[in-house]
């Protein structure tokens, strides 16, 4: 499916149907939040009016679900992603503090074993709320099918739980755009070689990071401007 490119462009569910079972190491991605409001007129607001003041950053659709409607969309696709990854193998998916809680449900609902949560911290530099604490937080649920096997077998590694890091504008090409840094940070503990998918992969950042540490990746991405941006980042071949 990826000869001759490491990005498709299309809907990531109906594109991972396609795929073999068992195919992957890890499903490692940033999925539209569908939030950004405690109201339904909130919620149904553009991603760049939502998140963002500024029009630098292209908007993104599929982000203006309901709360039902959104959880039965992350278990369809999780159970996609866990069909396509190995026994043992790794879920990692972002999250807000607002859709913390139907995340984990879905994850668990699609059959993952849940394991932890990681923070990023994105500093104080982010937008304050006056007479309110800060948001400058965002979740990875960390997750995987089945066991991970004996301790002795795993990477010798110890990630910290939390990763403090302030992603400056110069650096971000997409609205909700992740930090390589970070990215590399997550998939530390992944075997090394590892086939990683991003199903949602914006402007191919955890291409970027799996690439840096010697894994295969490959990204789906619904808009064909976020797939020529990663492969400016990435310096391959528009698909």
């Amino acid at each position: 499916m990826f000869s001759r490119s490491p990005f498709l462009c299309g809907d990531s569910l109906s594109l991972m149907e396609c795929m073999d079972n068992d195919c992957y190491h890890a499903v490692v991605t940033d999925p539209p939040y569908a939030s950004g409001g405690l109201t339904t007129a909130e919620r149904k607001a553009s991603p760049a009016r939502k998140y963002l003041s500024s029009s630098r950053y292209l908007s993104f659709d599929n982000d203006t679900r309901d709360q039902s409607t959104h959880f039965l969309w992350s278990v369809m696709w999780m159970q996609e992603a866990i069909r396509i990854t190995r026994h043992g193998g790794w879920l990692m998916v972002f999250s807000d503090w607002r859709q913390l809680p139907l995340t984990s449900d879905a994850l668990q609902v699609a059959g993952w074993t849940w394991r932890a949560v990681v923070t990023w911290d994105k500093t104080e530099a982010c937008r304050p709320h006056q007479g309110m604490f800060r948001n400058q937080s965002e979740f990875i649920l960390i997750a995987t099918r089945g066991s991970i096997g004996k301790e002795q077998d795993r990477p010798r590694v110890f990630p910290a739980g939390v990763f403090r890091h302030y992603l400056k504008p110069s650096d971000k090409m997409h609205l909700t755009g992740k930090p390589v840094p970070l990215m590399r940070h997550l998939m530390t503990v992944l075997p090394p070689g590892s086939r990683v998918l991003d199903p949602f992969m914006g402007s191919g950042t955890t291409l970027v990071a799996a690439r840096d540490l010697g894994h295969v990746a490959h990204g789906i991405d619904l808009s064909p401007d976020n797939v020529r941006i990663a492969a400016d980042l990435l310096g391959v071949p528009v698909p």
